[in-house]
């Protein structure tokens, strides 16, 4: 079975680190008890542990929990650390992430100086 991203009612990280030693009712407990969000939703549910270099996906595909594990080989996740956090991501941004790059940016916006006289 492959995983349509589009028919997906949500993808959700949670973000800090999360016990990968917990099976398809851990996970679920996490999502429902800790973010008050249903993990019976058809929605991408992502898991790291302290490493960045593996994570667990849950899903609800109908019938059943789908419960995925992934381990990289040659690199690291740029999982976001803020453990109070679980982030709504699209398509693109689950894809960024797994290839390696950072969810937010780094361009940060600036705002120009207070005195904008210009000297000469």
């Amino acid at each position: 079975m492959i995983i349509d991203i589009r028919q997906l009612h949500g993808i959700y990280l949670v973000c800090g680190k999360t016990d990968l030693r917990r099976g398809i009712d851990g996970l679920a407990n996490v999502v429902s008890q800790q973010y008050d969000l249903n993990p019976y939703s058809k929605s991408l549910f992502m898991f790291c542990g302290t490493r960045k270099d593996r994570f667990k996906a849950l899903l609800w595909d109908g019938d059943g929990f789908l419960l995925l594990y992934k381990r990289i080989e040659n690199g690291r996740l740029q999982w976001p650390r803020n453990m109070n956090e679980v982030k709504r991501l699209h398509s693109k941004q689950l894809e960024r992430l797994l290839s390696g790059w950072s969810l937010e940016s780094s361009i940060k916006q600036s705002t120009p100086p207070k005195n904008t006289r210009h000297q000469r």
